[in-house]
């Protein structure tokens, strides 16, 4: 995307793989990332999400300006960065050789969906939930406890350096692509979507979503914050229920750090219901030039027959809850998020 990694594509993709220079999109190094928004997600990197839902390609991969962050597409399908950790995960021993001796333990952000615990509770690993900031997964890594880890914003790294790392996420999807297709049939491709679908398979899928409202004026989002933290501290939203939706826990997330023992207070506001789905509410960015109300959804769903469902449908009621707990649209006049990942 006009980043750093560019010299990385082509030396990597071009020079080791045969990958052609053209389909290497923003390849050059740009100080002004060639005038594009160099976040590698749905809205920002919309010409790949084109070219890739033509059907014509059968892997597409984004990296951002600084190179640490990733996004994974197959022929017509996106993978959710929180899938890509739990996948990532799920297939690393067999398929990256790195992990050949087995995975120390794995690690995901407060925010990210929970598709990373299911993985870590069938295979018998450690795993940690930690706040956002990549500090958290370094003291770990740092202790031994982590191999793999990632969070919703499309960050994904390992313990082979400490720091997230867009490069490598993307090799190790490839690694997990040529494993899973080493003794396939020419012209019979196990594509990304069937090693997604096939782990949704396995695992269930955790529907999610993150809604961004961004340059959202400072008053008003701190107003609204403070709305849902109140209803949150007197315990009113504890039972309530909303259909077939009961929130069993609210809260505003704390973390311990295993290693050093310091405590991280206010890492976000947590709605958690019965069934273990969840609505998160972070604030970010406030200053003069706005803010950043960023809102998550995860929902597990364990049923063959619904796993396939499109994520908006599938989230609509905890969506609906979301907006009328919080009542964002009367603090922000904002009736559509900026960016929908």
């Amino acid at each position: 995307m006009g980043g750093v990694t560019g010299v990385y594509s082509r030396r990597i993709f071009h020079g080791v793989f045969g990958v052609p220079l053209e389909n290497l999109l923003n390849s050059v190094p740009s100080e002004d990332f060639m005038g594009l928004h160099p976040d590698p997600n749905l809205t920002y990197a919309a010409d790949l999400v084109t070219k890739l839902n033509s059907g014509e390609y059968d892997f597409g991969c984004a990296s951002d300006g600084d190179g640490d962050r990733n996004m994974i597409l197959g022929k017509k399908f996106f993978v959710n960065p929180s899938d890509s950790v739990a996948v990532i995960a799920a297939n690393a021993v067999q398929s990256i050789p790195y992990f050949k001796g087995g995975l120390k333990g794995v690690a995901r952000s407060m925010p990210t969906s929970a598709a990373l615990d299911r993985v870590a509770a069938k295979l018998g690993l450690g795993f940690y939930e930690v706040p956002t900031g990549w500090k958290f997964f370094g003291n770990l890594m740092d202790a031994d406890k982590l191999s793999v880890c990632g969070e919703e914003s499309f960050g994904t790294g390992s313990d082979h350096i400490r720091e997230k790392d867009g490069v490598w996420a993307i090799i190790a999807w490839l690694s997990i692509l040529a494993h899973r297709n080493a003794h396939t049939e020419e012209g019979k491709l196990i594509t990304i979507e069937q090693i997604v679908k096939e782990h949704w398979a396995t695992y269930g899928r955790n529907f999610f979503s993150r809604y961004d409202y961004e340059e959202v004026k400072s008053a008003p989002a701190d107003e609204m914050m403070n709305h849902v933290a109140a209803q949150i501290k007197s315990g009113e939203l504890i039972g309530k229920k909303f259909g077939s939706l009961v929130i069993a826990k609210a809260d505003n997330f704390e973390y311990v750090d295993p290693v050093d023992k310091s405590v991280s207070t206010n890492q976000g506001l947590r709605l958690i219901f019965e069934d273990g789905s969840r609505i998160i509410y972070r604030l970010s960015g406030t200053g003069s030039s706005g803010a950043t109300i960023r809102v998550y959804f995860d929902q597990y769903e364990s049923n063959p027959a619904h796993i396939n469902t499109d994520p908006q449908e599938a989230l609509k009621p905890l969506i609906n809850i979301a907006l009328q707990i919080s009542k964002l649209r009367e603090f922000t006049e904002r009736d559509h998020p900026t960016v929908i990942t």
